[in-house]
């Protein structure tokens, strides 16, 4: 969780930091809820699936509700504009650097004409959205600060100015952070997880909770397997591990390999909107 999601909301202790042992810096922070040996700590095996100190896990419960309570029911909102007027929403999710700024790119260049509206997210910079608006589309940059993803607020307030067309796509690519976008809804159609062949084939075993989300899972920068020693049926493997329902595509955005297959994806999903 991050500074705009409540958890950053502790109690504030008495005990001077300076006067006290390391250990004991945040008056006795929670011990791990789970713990194989003294080298491994677990602290997700709570009801609330994660610990903060000076809050207890039902606390923690009570605060993520409310929060996410709340956007649930804009992205409800955003949802049914959407669905009149029968947009292809996808929001794209991954860690920096992953290529999806490439990706859509790359993806606009090959849509052609298609009718397309770009949401972009990032902490602070107009950079993504100026190379997305150099393809021609139309694009809204949000710079959330200290936040760590969007939320349906800020993605309702950019489609007010967007006004996306009928049966057009609406690309939403969300700030790099594999933790924290995984729970909120934007009133998007799918989630649409973007891994690299740079980061590792145990990713998706790493953060489960974007990859279980995610209707679509495309493993980007595939011209760069064989220079990186990655092994992409260990990628689809895990993928699988964490959510047996995903689809997968490989491709490479530099050299056009499966776009191919992106490209009817993304047509045919919109087409199902009709």
């Amino acid at each position: 969780m991050c500074a705009v999601c409540g958890c950053h909301d502790v109690p504030t202790f008495d005990a001077k930091p300076a006067m006290l042992p390391f250990a004991n810096v945040l008056a006795q922070p929670a011990k791990p809820l789970f713990q194989n040996d003294k080298h491994n700590y677990h602290y997700g095996k709570g009801a609330a699936e994660v610990s903060v100190p000076g809050m207890s896990q039902a606390r923690l419960i009570e605060v993520e509700t409310a929060i996410l309570s709340k956007n649930d029911a804009l992205a409800a909102g955003n949802r049914r504009v959407l669905t009149a007027l029968r947009v292809l929403a996808l929001n794209l999710v991954s860690s920096p650097g992953s290529g999806k700024t490439t990706l859509l790119c790359r993806t606009i260049e090959a849509l052609g004409d298609a009718p397309l509206a770009v949401i972009e997210g990032d902490q602070q910079t107009s950079n993504d959205a100026d190379r997305i608006r150099a393809t021609g589309a139309k694009a809204i940059q949000i710079n959330t600060g200290k936040g760590c993803h969007l939320d349906a607020q800020m993605v309702g307030h950019a489609m007010d100015d967007l006004r996306p067309r009928p049966n057009s796509y609406l690309f939403i690519e969300n700030v790099g952070n594999l933790v924290c976008p995984a729970g909120f809804d934007l009133g998007e159609d799918a989630k649409v997880a973007i891994l690299s062949v740079t980061e590792g084939e145990d990713k998706p075993l790493k953060y489960p909770d974007i990859f279980t989300a995610a209707k679509l899972a495309i493993l980007t920068k595939i011209d760069l397997a064989p220079h990186c020693d990655a092994d992409l049926d260990a990628y689809d493997a895990n993928l699988r591990r964490v959510n047996p329902k995903i689809d997968i595509l490989r491709l490479s955005s530099r050299t056009g390999e499966g776009m191919a297959g992106w490209l009817d994806w993304l047509k045919t999903h919109l087409a199902a909107k009709a």
